[in-house]
């Protein structure tokens, strides 16, 4: 816990629930993660090429219509993203083949391997085609290649993600009874997850893109009545934050679809969110910007030289923090941090 002298506590990941108190809602995103790594060639040039789905293309969730996506040349997630060759020039119009899967470039955006692609074919076909011969996305920093069930979490529902809401890894079936012994009520929400990095400078600065959620009735409600009766809403997951201060900012927290178009940051006034449990996180990054909304830079540096002299492990199947913004009348002060470990 780094509080405002700057002691940090560190606690195993199985201790969440110490840190929860009575009428505390916890949110999380049920999104479950799509094989959205595809591989194909360009049919204008013959070049292999690696598609990684980014976004949904009509910003509703399971509109296979056209899909955002970001386009590697030759080569695997073995080699570091950052390293990855450009792909061949792409032009509206060129077609990808990827395995079953045919596509049409519909757009090319800046840079210009993010582009907009439209699959042939009805969604049954498209389903299909990615259960068929879609991979998880995944990074070099983990050796052996993912199965689709090691990036669902817990409580993965709708396929809607393309990178897994990993903070949601923790809420395993003993850790939600934990949760609930200790008087806290678990909601969910989906919100489509998208990709922490492109191997693109300019395009990385630009995460995250346009993520579209979905927020059921009783999960908005819980919020509402959490914040009305002064207890907390704890955040599994910066992609919760997302969607839940976007709806918090546009009518209040109501029900139903939005999509999530903001950059939160240290200026970012928090309305709906008061504790956020992540990963560890790079300064740069737009997660580690996020955290800056809930701590101060001070504590935030801190809390990162201690996580590093620790050794804690980083990306998505790495340690947590629980990040904890008490609530004041003009906006979260008096920050505190504590860091989980697995």
């Amino acid at each position: 816990m780094v509080a405002a002298d700057g002691a940090m506590t560190h606690a195993a990941r199985t201790r969440l629930a110490d840190f929860v108190q009575s009428g505390d809602v916890v949110v999380a995103n049920d999104a479950s993660t799509m094989p959205a790594s595809l591989m194909g060639t360009h049919a204008p040039t013959g070049a292999p090429v690696e598609v990684r789905l980014a976004g949904w293309g009509t910003d509703r969730i399971g509109d296979t219509a056209r899909f955002v996506a970001v386009v590697f040349g030759n080569g695997d997630y073995r080699t570091r993203t950052e390293d990855r060759p450009p792909p061949p020039k792409l032009s509206p119009g060129d077609r990808l083949t990827l395995g079953p899967l045919r596509a049409v470039v519909a757009e090319v955006r800046v840079p210009a391997r993010l582009v907009v692609l439209a699959f042939e074919g009805d969604a049954a076909s498209t389903w299909a085609g990615l259960a068929q011969h879609g991979k998880p996305i995944q990074y070099a920093h983990v050796d052996a290649p993912l199965a689709l069930w090691d990036v669902w979490t817990p409580l993965a529902g709708p396929p809607a993600a393309f990178e897994p809401p990993s903070a949601g890894f923790v809420l395993d079936w003993q850790m939600q009874s934990g949760l609930r012994a200790r008087g806290a009520h678990i909601a969910t929400l989906t919100h489509a997850a998208g990709l922490s990095a492109t191997g693109d400078d300019i395009l990385d600065a630009a995460l995250p893109l346009r993520e579209p959620y979905s927020i059921p009735s009783g999960t908005a409600r819980a919020v509402r009545d959490a914040r009305a009766g002064g207890h907390r809403v704890i955040a599994i997951g910066t992609t919760v934050v997302r969607a839940l201060e976007h709806a918090a900012a546009h009518g209040g927290m109501r029900a139903g679809h939005g999509v999530a178009d903001q950059r939160i940051g240290a200026g970012t006034r928090l309305r709906a969110v008061d504790v956020l449990l992540t990963g560890t996180h790079e300064r740069g990054t737009s997660h580690y910007e996020l955290l800056r909304a809930f701590a101060g830079d001070e504590h935030l540096d801190a809390a990162s030289a201690a996580l590093d002299a620790h050794g804690y492990r980083t990306h998505e199947f790495g340690d947590s923090m629980l990040v904890v913004a008490t609530r004041t009348p003009r906006r979260v002060e008096n920050r505190a941090v504590a860091a989980l470990a697995a």
